[in-house]
């Protein structure tokens, strides 16, 4: 699946959220969508839990 497709899905998920259940809606699936697409990312191997909490060092400056 594409990540234009995922993003659609994304978009439409959302919408009706904000069409049918309200501002509070909106925010709750854009959460839920964030915590799912993290750990996604954590089972798919591409973060680790570290990668959150750690502080940037001072030769580790990332653009």
């Amino acid at each position: 699946m594409s990540m234009a497709v995922v993003g659609l899905l994304a978009g439409m998920a959302l919408g009706f959220a904000g069409y049918f259940g309200g501002f509070g809606a909106f925010l709750l699936v854009a959460a839920l969508g964030a915590v799912g697409f993290v750990a996604g990312r954590f089972l798919d191997g591409d973060l680790e839990p570290g990668d959150l909490f750690r502080g940037r060092e001072r030769g580790d400056r990332r653009r």
